[in-house]
């Protein structure tokens, strides 16, 4: 394909993926459950770090998490005492324990009362065509609380090499507005166009056997290729591609 029919063959793709009837799949549901806008960015963070994995597994822990919440991630954030984080001790979804778990909150807690919520600290130090510096940053402020260094792990560094897939996914559902009700668009901070595509095994194999990405490992250097490339099909809105890339591999096993 040259470029102008792999545009048109990725865009067919992106119409045909980036439907509602792709929410009763993906985690993405979980953030769906709720209106008000940070329980919609709290219940997706939380989602979106636990999403690796069996797809079945993701979406039923990501359920227990808010359960465990009283179906109410905000006012449990900002109001919990610490006797109402040991009904989170048990909470287990592959390495990502309870321990983690109730680091998390405490941290988003930290993050609501000193720093503005989610939104304002991802909107700090970003850059035209990139947020990986700003996830980076992120994460130091994520972790100014006391925490056990084990939880480190589960915030991924970009500047450490890594594709940060499960944080890039997360930005995308926040400030990626669509017109078909899948991502929400609620944080209006942050341009479209300085999102990067979640990288991950399904979206990286796709990308390779299309020509838009020749590095093998899903890395950081992978991220940054893989965007120059998506950027060069749709600079405002790149990250749309990733329902396509997904979507392919996944569903259509290209």
């Amino acid at each position: 394909m040259n470029k102008k029919e792999l545009k048109e063959f990725l865009d067919a793709k992106v119409l045909q993926y980036n439907r509602p009837d792709f929410i009763e799949s993906d985690p993405i549901q979980i953030p769906h459950l709720f209106n008000k806008k940070e329980d919609i960015e709290i219940s997706g963070f939380l989602t979106a770090t636990i999403a690796w994995g069996n797809r079945k597994s993701i979406i039923n822990n990501a359920k227990k998490m808010i359960t465990l919440m009283d179906n109410s991630p905000y006012d449990f954030v900002i109001n919990h005492q610490e006797k109402d984080l040991e009904a989170l001790l048990p909470f287990v979804h592959r390495t990502f324990n309870g321990t983690d778990f109730i680091t998390f909150i405490k941290s988003l807690q930290h993050i609501y009362k000193n720093h503005q919520g989610l939104e304002s600290v991802f909107s700090r130090n970003n850059e035209d065509h990139s947020l990986q510096t700003t996830i980076h940053l992120f994460k130091s402020v994520f972790f100014e609380i006391e925490h056990p260094l084990r939880t480190q792990k589960h915030v991924s560094d970009p500047l450490k090499n890594s594709a940060a897939k499960r944080i890039n996914m997360y930005l995308r559902w926040m400030v990626r507005k669509d017109n078909t009700g899948v991502d929400f668009g609620i944080w209006k901070n942050i341009s479209p166009s300085q999102l990067s595509c979640p990288l991950d095994v399904h979206s990286g194999n796709v990308a390779r056997k299309l020509g838009l990405l020749k590095r093998k490992q899903n890395d950081a250097k992978a991220l940054a290729e893989l965007d120059k490339s998506l950027r060069i099909l749709d600079s405002n809105d790149p990250v749309k591609y990733d329902f396509a890339l997904f979507g392919l591999g996944v569903f259509e096993g290209f």
